[in-house]
């Protein structure tokens, strides 16, 4: 769906333009009077376009590098695509892997000896529970974020505007 001014304004939307303000009033690009009337516009902003002109002469800035695309002003069709993460390939599950098979390293050293081979029970189990989470995180699509760690997509997300 494509930008419309005339789109009606959320809380949610209202509350942003609270927080952009009050970081302009902290960079002392506004002053407190200007402050006051633009913020009590921005309470009964009833439209996008009404919030929009509020912050038009300020500069763009990011509160808090939110961490969706989706919540810009840009279509989701012109917002550049990230290529998707392999899920099998990031720290975390690396980190799973290197644990299991250190703790089937330490099994078959202190078996080490004669008789029933009861290390196998172990990688075994723990193994197919792991590949498990695996094939089915890399089945659905989700990985991991930016920094390695394992997530699921679309979690927090806000519908495209």
């Amino acid at each position: 769906m494509a930008y419309d001014p005339s789109i009606r304004a959320s809380d949610a939307d209202r509350d942003r333009t609270a927080s952009l303000l009050r970081e302009h009033l902290a960079a002392g690009r506004l002053t407190p009077e200007e402050f006051n009337d633009r913020i009590d516009a921005a309470y009964s902003a009833r439209t996008i376009g009404e919030i929009d002109a509020l912050l038009r002469d300020l500069p763009g800035i990011d509160l808090y590098r939110l961490p969706d695309a989706a919540l810009t002003r840009v279509p989701r069709q012109q917002q550049p695509r990230r290529p998707r993460s392999g899920g099998g390939h990031s720290r975390a599950w690396r980190a799973a892997w290197a644990v299991w098979f250190a703790v089937v390293i330490i099994c078959f050293v202190v078996w080490a000896g004669p008789g029933f081979v009861w290390p196998l029970w172990v990688a075994g189990a723990s193994g197919a529970v792991l590949a498990g989470s695996w094939v089915t995180a890399r089945a659905l699509g989700s990985g991991s974020d930016e920094r390695g760690l394992p997530g699921r997509r679309g979690q927090g997300q806000l519908p495209p505007r």
